[in-house]
């Protein structure tokens, strides 16, 4: 688990490995992440956007950004916590993922960036 703290918004980022799969007649490597957010400010927020950053081994990039995470905009009070998972596929074994997350602070209508950790695509046999 990959975990990181910005302006007292904590993410905390966990993977998963789920097999190999075939698209377009093309052999891709599956891989989950499960995605914790923690308010350990005093303010309340809300995610309005999201910006990732998916890297494999190929030398490939592909950006993706919205509104929200999984269709939503949740509002964090202090002390609250949101988690979700989504996936991604690769063309090749290893990769990384990165980005942020835009917050409003409820208040001040202020907005920021909330960075998520660097964390690594690995499929099983090359993590031993």
């Amino acid at each position: 688990m990959v975990e990181q703290i910005t302006k007292g918004i904590k993410i905390s980022v966990k993977t998963k490995y789920n097999g190999t799969s075939y698209r377009n007649n093309r052999l891709y490597y599956v891989f989950a992440y499960f995605v914790t957010i923690e308010n350990k400010s005093s303010q309340t927020v809300k995610l309005t956007d999201r910006y990732w950053k998916i890297m494999d081994s190929l030398n490939k990039t592909e950006t993706v950004a919205g509104e929200g995470v999984v269709g939503q905009t949740p509002v964090l009070k202090p002390n609250d916590h949101y988690s979700y998972s989504s996936g991604c596929f690769l063309e090749s074994n290893i990769g990384a993922m990165n980005g942020f997350y835009a917050m409003e602070n409820i208040e001040t209508q202020e907005t920021f960036k909330v960075q998520i950790p660097t964390f690594q695509l690995v499929t099983p046999l090359l993590s031993n």
